[in-house]
């Protein structure tokens, strides 16, 4: 059974990992598709990232401490480039990557 910092941390990486992943679909469906590109690249590392994150800790593996400071920068990253358009699932996804890092350092706290 994980503990509950462990719990809480899947729980936002599914998430993290469920809006990028959401983000990148509706970036691609943007009729200047050239302008996200950067977008869709840092939706797709982050959501790829937070899900084998998610597992790491699921099977607690012994470098999930240094897998999580390595999410924090990818989320911080996607965050930044998210806000920078102004589409309302750019918008959310900076928000959600913004949450999903501030968890990843209370679970290294």
């Amino acid at each position: 059974m994980l503990a509950e910092k462990e719990q809480q941390l899947v729980r936002s990486l599914q998430e993290c990992m469920i809006v990028c992943n959401h983000c990148l679909n509706e970036c691609l469906a943007e009729p200047h598709v050239g302008e996200m590109l950067d977008c869709i690249r840092l939706d797709r590392e982050c959501a790829e990232f937070c899900s084998y994150l998610e597992q790491a800790v699921i099977r607690k593996s012994p470098f999930v401490q240094e897998l999580t400071s390595l999410c924090i920068s990818i989320c911080g990253e996607c965050a930044k480039e998210c806000q920078k358009h102004k589409h309302k699932h750019c918008q959310y996804c900076a928000e959600i990557c913004t949450q999903c890092l501030e968890v990843c350092k209370s679970y290294l706290d």
